[in-house]
Order: C-alpha cells, then sequence, then structure tokens
C-alpha cells in the first residue's frame, strides 16, 4: 500500500511530560499517556502542557538517535475534563499566576466545571482567597490566549483544514487570527502559513465569500503568478495576466482592477515598465532581479580595468612553470576575471573551459585571493571539484540554511554576515535561478569578484528566471566564450555532434566505431528492449560499465511510454528485480527494493547523513544515490548519496523517485561514463534543440541514441528556445543606460526587442 493510502493510527491519552518545545515553530515532543502505556509524540503541536487531553492521528517512526516515535499528522488538544487532571493541568504551570497551592484552591471551590468558569465567567475567581482584581484580570488574560489557540484550531476544523495550519496562523497572528481569518480566509496562503489557494478558496466559500470579493481575486492573481514561476518566468504580462485571471476566477476585468490596484497599493505585487508594455511580479522577484541589476552595477563601478600587462607576464609565468600553451580566448578569459570585478566565461564541451577556470583559480591564489567555488546540486560541486581538483560546495551549503520565527527559509550568510572570499566561483550558472543569485551576493562582500562559469546553450533553471542568458544578452557583464574545439576534443563524436546540434547542423548518426551510436527503431517496444538489453547486458560486457553506476537512461519526458516512470520499471525489473531476500516498500508512483538507484527530487534542508564519522544536514533535488536498506518493523528505510547516508520515515518517500532514467532536465548539472537515450514519439514541446543538446553533453564517454533519426531531426531544427517572461536584461540595459548618462556619455540603443514566451498553462 502506497505511504499516502496508509490509514493513520489513532491515539488518545494524557499529556504526562512535555520534553521539548520550540517556541518558533511549534514542534514538541512529548509523552503521552495512553491507557496505561507512555508513548513519545512528536509534531508541530505547539505548547502543549501536562494534564491535557490529547487526540492524535499518524504513525509510529524510529529516530535514528532517540528511537521508537509516534508523529502526529493531525492533533485535538482537549482541556482536561474531570477536578484531578484539571489540578494537575494548572500546577503545571500552564497558567501564569497559578502554581500547585492556588490551583488546588481554584478546583476545590469550581470542581469539573474549572476551565469553562476560567474561560466564561473569569470575574468568579475573585470568589478565591489571595486572588486579588488585579491578579484576577492578568489569569483572564492568560487564559483567553491559551483557549484563542484552541478555538482557532475548532473553527478551521469544520472546514476540513489539518492542525498545523492552525498552528501556523495562531503563531503568525496570535489571538486575532480568527477575526483576521473571518474577514479574509486567503491570508491562509501566505508565507509562513501557505495553505494551498483552492483549499483556501473552499474555506472562503463555507464563510460565503462573494466570487468576486477582492480579497478571493488578489489571491487568486497570487495564485497564478506563482505558478507560473513553476514554468520558470519571474513575472506575467498585465495584458495577459489579466485574461488568464478574469477566466480561471470567473470574475470580469473591473473586478480583477479594483483588486489588482489594491494589492499595488499594498505592495504584494509590483509592476515594471518595459516597452510600453507592464509586466506583474511577486514581491520577492521583483526584489531579486533589481537587486541583480543594481549590485552588477556597483561591482561594474568598482571594477575599472586595470593594466593588463601585469597578468599577460603572470600568464606567461604560469605557461612555463606548468609546460602549456593557452589559446588566445583562454587568455582574454583569464586576464578579463583578474582584471575586471565580475565575468562570464562560457563555451561548450571540448573548449577548454575547465583549464581556463583553472588557471583563473591558480592565479588569484597566487596573488593571495581566498577563492570559493560553489555550484547549483550537489553532482554538480562534486563534479567542478573533480575535474579542477579545488573543493567545491553547493551554493545552499555555503549559505546555510536557517529559519525564522514563522518557519520561513533564509539563510546564515547575507549582507550582515558575509562569507569569508574574496572571490566566487560558480560553475553551472544555466542552472541558477534569479532568487538563489540574489542571496549568494547579498553574502559577498562589495569588494569580492564574481567569476560565472556555464553553457547558456543548456536548458535554463527549474526556478524562474533567464539569469545566464539575460546577463550575457544585456552587455553589461564581461564576457569571454570559447569557441574553438580542441585537437584532442575532436576526436570524440560526443562532443563534434553536440557542436553540430547546437549550430543547427545535424549530428552524424551514420559512425559505428567512435563513443557516439545511433541505433534506428520505431516501435517503442523494439527501442526499449534495445535499450534494456544495452544496460543490462552488452555495454557491461563491452565496455565493464556497471549498469547502476556508470550507465544513465536520459530521456525528455516523465510519461509515456519512453517517459521516465514507465522506464523506470522497466529498469527495475531486470537491474534489481523482486527477491524474497530483498525487503520492498511500496510508494505512490514506485516500489522500492533495497539496492535499488533513487534520485531526491525536492530540497530537503533537515534531514541527518552520516558519513566515515562525519555528520551533516541536507540532501538535495537532483542527488542520486542507492537504497542500502529497508526497514520494515521501524518504517524507514536508508538511503547513501556520495557516500552519505540518511534515513527517510516511510512518510517522506514521496522525496524518492527510481533513478534508472531520469528526465534531461534533472540529469542537468551531472556527466556519466555512458548515456542511453531513447528518442521516439513523445511530447513536442520537449522535442527541441537546447533540450538534445543538453542531453548529448551529459555523456563523458559513450553516447547512444535509440528511436528515429526523424525525431532526432526535427529536435535539430526546432530551435524553439526556452524563452521566459523576466525583466532582468532590461533593468540591466536601463541600468547600464544610466551609467552611460552619468559619464555625460552618449548612450547607445539598446535594440532590444521583446521575445514572447511561448505559451503555457497559467493556472491548474
Amino acid at each position: 500500500m502506497a505511504a499516502e493510502e496508509r490509514k493513520p493510527l489513532h491515539l488518545e491519552g494524557t499529556v504526562e511530560h512535555v520534553m521539548y518545545c520550540n517556541a518558533e515553530n511549534g514542534y514538541t515532543v512529548l509523552e503521552l499517556d495512553a491507557g496505561g502505556t507512555l508513548i513519545t509524540v512528536v509534531g508541530e503541536m505547539g505548547e502543549t502542557e501536562e494534564g491535557e487531553q490529547l487526540s492524535v492521528d499518524g504513525e509510529y517512526t524510529t529516530h535514528p538517535r532517540y528511537g521508537m516515535q509516534f508523529r502526529a499528522q493531525y492533533w485535538e488538544r482537549k482541556l482536561p475534563a474531570d477536578a484531578l487532571n484539571i489540578q494537575r493541568y494548572l500546577s503545571s504551570g500552564a497558567i501564569k499566576g497559578i502554581g500547585p497551592s492556588l490551583a488546588k484552591k481554584i478546583v476545590e471551590n469550581f470542581g469539573d466545571h474549572t476551565l469553562e468558569i476560567m474561560e466564561k465567567e473569569p470575574t468568579r475567581l475573585l470568589e478565591i482567597r489571595g486572588i486579588s482584581p488585579k491578579k484576577c484580570e492578568s489569569i483572564a488574560a492568560e487564559v483567553k490566549q491559551i483557549f484563542s489557540l484552541r478555538t482557532l484550531m475548532l473553527f478551521l476544523a469544520q472546514y476540513d483544514i489539518r492542525s498545523k495550519y492552525a498552528m501556523r496562523a495562531y503563531q503568525k497572528w496570535g489571538n486575532g487570527a480568527i477575526d483576521l481569518l473571518a474577514a479574509n480566509p486567503y491570508l491562509l496562503c501566505v508565507p509562513g502559513v501557505e495553505l494551498d489557494f483552492l483549499k483556501a478558496d473552499a474555506v472562503a466559500q463555507g464563510m460565503q465569500f462573494a466570487q468576486n470579493a477582492p480579497q478571493r481575486v488578489q489571491a487568486g492573481i497570487i495564485y497564478i503568478l506563482q505558478y507560473n514561476t513553476n514554468n520558470g518566468n519571474s513575472c506575467l504580462p498585465l495584458d495577459r495576466l489579466r485574461p488568464k485571471a478574469c477566466a480561471y476566477l470567473k470574475v470580469n476585468e473591473a473586478d480583477f482592477e479594483i483588486a489588482y490596484a489594491g494589492a499595488l497599493d499594498e505592495h504584494t505585487l509590483c509592476v515594471y515598465e518595459k516597452n510600453g508594455r507592464d509586466y506583474v511580479y511577486l514581491e520577492d522577484y521583483y526584489i531579486a532581479e533589481h537587486y541583480i541589476a543594481d549590485r552588477i552595477g556597483v561591482i561594474q563601478d568598482f571594477s575599472a580595468p586595470e593594466d593588463n600587462s601585469e597578468f599577460e607576464k603572470m600568464i606567461d609565468a604560469q605557461e612555463q612553470e606548468q609546460g602549456m600553451e593557452y589559446a588566445a580566448l583562454q587568455r582574454k578569459a583569464i586576464v578579463t576575471a583578474l582584471s575586471r570585478g565580475i565575468m562570464i566565461l562560457t563555451g561548450g564541451p571540448g573548449t577548454g573551459k575547465t583549464t581556463t577556470l583553472n588557471g583563473i583559480i591558480s592565479l588569484y591564489e597566487k596573488q593571495g585571493y581566498r577563492v570559493m567555488i560553489a555550484a547549483p546540486t550537489g553532482r554538480a560541486a562534486s563534479r567542478i571539484s573533480d575535474l579542477t581538483g579545488y573543493e567545491a560546495s553547493t551554493i545552499h551549503r555555503m549559505l546555510e540554511v536557517e529559519y525564522d520565527a514563522s518557519g520561513g527559509m533564509g539563510f546564515q550568510h547575507d549582507e550582515r554576515n558575509p562569507l569569508e572570499c574574496d572571490v566566487m566561483v560558480v560553475d553551472e550558472m544555466s542552472m541558477v535561478d534569479v532568487l538563489l543569485f540574489e542571496h549568494l551576493l547579498r553574502a559577498l562582500r562589495l569588494s569580492c569578484k564574481v567569476v560565472l562559469v556555464g553553457d547558456c546553450d543548456q536548458l535554463p533553471s527549474v526556478g524562474a528566471g533567464n539569469l545566464l542568458r539575460d546577463l550575457i544578452d544585456s552587455g553589461r557583464v564581461p564576457v569571454v566564450a570559447l569557441k574553438e574545439i580542441f585537437r584532442q576534443a575532436q576526436k570524440s563524436s560526443i562532443i563534434t555532434n553536440a557542436h553540430k546540434i547546437i549550430g543547427g547542423e545535424y549530428p552524424d548518426l551514420t559512425q559505428k566505431k567512435s563513443d557516439c551510436f545511433f541505433f534506428q527503431r520505431l516501435k517503442p517496444d523494439a527501442a526499449t528492449e534495445l535499450m534494456l538489453e544495452l544496460v543490462k547486458t552488452r555495454l557491461p560486457k563491452a565496455y565493464g560499465y556497471s549498469p547502476m553506476e556508470d550507465i544513465q537512461v536520459i530521456t525528455p519526458s516523465r510519461k509515456g511510454v519512453m517517459g521516465v516512470i514507465e522506464l523506470n520499471q522497466r529498469l527495475q525489473a531486470v537491474l534489481n528485480p523482486p527477491s524474497p531476500s530483498l525487503p520492498e516498500v511500496k510508494s505512490m508512483l514506485y516500489t522500492f527494493r533495497e539496492g535499488d538507484k533513487v534520485m531526491q527530487i525536492k530540497n530537503n534542508y533537515d534531514i541527518i547523513w552520516h558519513k566515515d564519522g562525519e555528520n551533516g544536514t541536507g540532501i538535495f533535488n537532483g542527488d542520486i544515490g542507492y537504497l542500502r536498506a529497508i526497514n520494515r518493523q521501524t518504517q524507514e528505510v536508508v538511503a547513501e548519496f556520495d557516500g552519505r547516508r540518511a534515513t527517510y520515515p516511510f512518510e517522506q518517500l514521496d522525496q524518492l523517485e527510481l533513478a534508472y532514467a531520469v528526465t534531461v532536465h534533472k540529469s542537468q548539472g551531472s556527466e556519466f561514463q555512458a548515456v542511453v537515450m531513447p528518442l521516439l514519439g513523445g511530447f513536442p514541446k520537449l522535442y527541441y534543440r537546447n533540450l538534445l543538446y543538453t542531453a548529448v553533453t551529459r555523456a563523458r564517454r559513450l553516447l547512444i541514441m535509440i528511436g528515429s533519426q526523424k525525431v532526432i531531426y526535427q529536435m535539430v531544427e526546432n530551435n524553439r528556445r526556452m524563452n521566459r517572461y523576466t525583466c532582468l536584461r532590461d533593468m540591466l540595459e536601463q541600468q547600464k543606460s544610466t551609467a552611460q548618462t552619468q559619464r555625460l556619455e552618449q548612450p547607445e540603443a539598446s535594440g532590444t526587442t521583446e521575445q514572447d514566451a511561448p505559451e503555457q498553462e497559467e493556472s491548474s
């Protein structure tokens, strides 16, 4: 049964002991007396007190350090109903100003009705000897606060909203949460609470909110913009957003304009005018693109070209020391990096990017600079570290994730706590989105040099923005594009075909004695059978490759007979078939088995890993590993990623997928000894030149394409770039024009024309 389909277990009991409570996020660890058995319960339950009655739904898990626990998914706090537990509850210090002695007096006076009287008739506490009017008022305020959370949970429960959202709302707004949500239930969608718009809409319907209520329309606009950030757009043109929102929310344009104007006044939305057209942003993305443009302007203002002759001499000395000679463009790139505050180094495979980068880093270090190297994913960081010999880290790990009081994610390193480096090198820049780059720039000192390395012909980032392309096209950042394919690289058909593809030429599919092969198979069954045979038998026998560690199947799509889901099931059946000796566990998509190749599909910053006596946290989207153990007793699996072992409760299996086959997007930033790529039919939107180029360049030593030559040629012909709505390029160009004007120079005409993005679904 899938993890999501398992019926939660139910517990009821009295809180015996609260062992831990995080006031910032409400995470609590307590012991529950359930019928005479003490059970450790964990979850976002807030400040729970001893003596309270707790009703909990969830499941048992095993923590690697603390052992068996009951993880609460749903819960309801029930205040004690009998005099004995009420006295115990009040004696625990749950209400400030009431200790054991006073608790005994109050309960002796009011009995089983004590809490009801304290909530509804608090002035009756004056009947108790020792309680003054001032103390009575103070206790009444405390009681009101305690009952507010309970009331909020009951209020939202009638709309089938889980307790954790009530807890988050209470942490954000306190005693006023019910009044705020009654006036605007769409506040449940805001950061820190983060209920889905459709669920908030259902709550609002239950409250009889009008369909054209400004609160609903504003929330719907935000939902559509958020949805489109998943499509890579950091903004949307107003003339496209308006009809989409009206159609989705079933309101007219007048209703839209009222809500839109209100959102602009409240700074919930921001607008940027480009070429006479308004582009609408969520605030975070607007701030990010503006900050990037402004910061690059500051870097440029502080990095006037230096005396290049000194750098040329340094390069000459390095060539002599290493017994090699840089090509002209490589020398230019090194000089640019050393002399300017920021530069972009780009180029396809075989053009000497790694050699050039090594030269840049070496000469920086000879000048005494502290160099840090970052990449957007763990596999990309590992790869650049292997290629350069210098230690590299993911950007997230380098910035060090932390959480604020409302549970929102941030980073420890920013303007107030910058990174200790003089040079920041970022590899695989095509994968970096605007929000992450903004955070990285904020963590760098103004004097820090920045070297951005990437291939702008590869797919853009999964996150919003078209960062590398915008930086290059703006003309605001010095760019050196390496174009010469070196002689040794020319021997590789993988490299030569990659350059043909990106240049709009058909790849050579006739080679039979090279590192790049094509097998024509026009029926899905035949293509799949050949793929299975190659991965399981032929490639291991001919080249000694491990089917698990060296060979990777890459495909454009997730769905369909040539998609990731179907291919993973077929590959698992031949590479890791069912066996009585191999434990299994089912998730929504897959049956996981010990030994399976798996991929993490979302960032998990909190999961603990162990490696050679070292402990750390965080397994990230795109990390590939292997299932080493499945323990059905403890309801956990152990997965290993590059030597780091992490334990997952069964309920977190939705963070893992089989990885015998992966999409081209998920493969980006990685290289594999051998790549097998089925290309037959599929979804036209996914079959285009940049995607084929990205897939081909994932292969280090061997590439095998299976399918239709016609499909491959159509992909080469389809030069549909992943155009995205973003205004960063224009912001950079405007910033450049302003700088030129301030220097009393004649501004250059940008000649920029907007390229409309492809049609996308902008609401679900």
